[in-house]
């Protein structure tokens, strides 16, 4: 079984806390959003594929659950999992983890379209890249 790939490490800053003394919710999307972009790299849609075609990526549904609070001086780690993988959409789970302790503080499920950018229309992957994510997505359910 493929394990989860990590996608971001950093650390909870002082600004980002709010009045109620814990990260907040801007920052968790923030991190699962950049987190979003190296996932997506993996597998060949990188910043030159985006830059040199007219397709891009687009967010259609997102479910985030917070489990516990961070604070200033966190040090996290997301990983990341395909969940289902169709000719032009994915979905896929973030974890958001404390690196000192392992514990998962946050995740969320993402559905993003595939699509062309002029058109704005959704539009099948590249086969290279769709046969990447089926190879990851069967590693990661273990079929």
């Amino acid at each position: 079984m493929m394990s989860p790939i990590e996608t971001y490490r950093g650390v909870v800053y002082p600004w980002q806390i709010d009045h109620m003394d814990h990260m907040n919710v801007q920052f968790y999307t923030a991190r699962f959003d950049e987190a979003t972009w190296h996932f997506f790299a993996r597998f060949g849609l990188t910043p030159e594929y985006f830059g040199t075609t007219h397709c891009g990526m687009a967010a259609v549904e997102q479910h985030t659950r917070y489990k516990r609070e961070l604070h200033a001086g966190a040090l996290i780690f997301i990983t990341t999992q395909p969940l289902e993988v169709r000719p032009k959409t994915l979905r896929f789970v973030h974890r958001m983890a404390d690196a000192e302790t392992g514990a998962e503080v946050a995740d969320t499920e993402l559905t993003g379209v595939h699509m062309d950018r002029i058109e704005r229309v959704s539009v099948p992957f590249p086969e290279e890249v769709y046969e990447r994510l089926r190879a990851a997505l069967e590693q990661a359910v273990g079929a």
